[in-house]
Formats: C-alpha cells, structure tokens, sequence
C-alpha cells in the first residue's frame, strides 16, 4: 500500500495541488489508510470513501475524486474485447461514415491511466463520435495491432467520413481536446 500511497500523492501533485494541500492529504491519508490497515477490507474502496468524505477544498484535488469515481452519465465509449469486434468496428466506422476514436491503451500504462478520465469527458462532450476502447494486451488483437501500426499506448486514431483523420500518440491532453473539437464540434 505504500508504492500505490506515493503515487497517488504525485498524481495529486501533477494535477496543480498546492504543497499544503498535498502535505495535509498525504497526513490525513496515511491517519486514515494506512495506520488502519485491519479497518480496511479493499484499499480502493476505502480510498474513494476516503476522499468523498473529506471535504478539500483545492479544485485540482476535487479533480482527483472525480477520477476515482465512476461516472453516472450515460457513455459512448465501446469496450473491445476481441479482433472480431476490432474488425466489426472499424468496418462499421468506414461504411457508415461515423465519427469515432479507437483509443489503444493497456492496464499497466500510467499515461492511458491519466488521460482516461480525460475521455470519458471527451465522450460526453461529443456523444455523436463514438469510443472504441481497446486493451492491446487482450488476446488474439496482435495481427491487428500491427496491421494499424499501433506500437505504442495510448495510441488514438481519429475517424471522420469514414477514414482516418490523423492520430495521436502519448498523453498529450490540449492535443487530446483540441483534436476532438475539430473533428467532432
């Protein structure tokens, strides 16, 4: 729990955290997670409890519970989970002519983790361009990874009239957002 602790302080910290706020979120989540390891049953339950509870009152540490919670509204972003649905999707985003992101990402790929939530806003703001979300350690995708040139994550490619646009590599959010609000606007 310590590592994921440390981490989560520097992601607070990136996200514009003032160095007193962050001193006084590492004190009170180490007082309330990891002094009291036997009144925790999952650590990221109790986080996200944790910090609901608390009431910070710097926005970019409110930003950081947003992103642990789940969101409530309705989503455009489409799990792939197999080269079938891969195929099928890019096929239905060619013929029909729909607009449509297929973002490439990993679970262990801390920049896919840090844009993430960053998406899921993007998918609201544009619920006509749809998200294909597609795990590249699934089995069975890799003849397909390589025929779209995807060699690094988070990789997104951008569709619009039924061909791809231009595509993005790495975690660049104002790229992220501004490319979503030329083709997609």
């Amino acid at each position: 729990m310590r590592g994921k602790s440390k981490g989560l302080l520097v992601r607070a910290f990136i996200l514009g955290s003032h160095r007193s706020s962050v001193n006084s979120f590492s004190r009170c989540l180490h007082e309330n997670l990891i002094s009291n390891p036997t009144k925790t049953s999952h650590p990221s339950k109790s986080l996200s409890s944790f910090i609901t509870k608390s009431h910070f009152s710097t926005p970019s540490l409110q930003l950081f519970q947003r992103t642990l919670s789940s969101s409530s509204g309705e989503s455009n972003i489409v799990l792939v989970k197999s080269d079938e649905e891969l195929n099928s999707g890019l096929k239905n985003v060619q013929e029909k002519s729909s607009p449509a992101v297929f973002y490439f990402t990993a679970t262990w790929c801390g920049p896919c983790k840090f844009i993430s939530p960053v998406i899921e806003e993007l998918s609201k703001k544009y619920p006509h361009a749809t998200i294909y979300k597609v795990d590249i350690d699934t089995e069975g995708l890799q003849n397909a990874l390589a025929k779209l040139h995807v060699a690094a994550v988070p990789t997104l490619d951008f569709y619009k009239n039924g061909k791809k646009e231009t595509t993005i590599v790495g975690a660049d959010v104002a790229k992220l957002k501004n490319t979503m609000d030329s083709l997609y606007r």
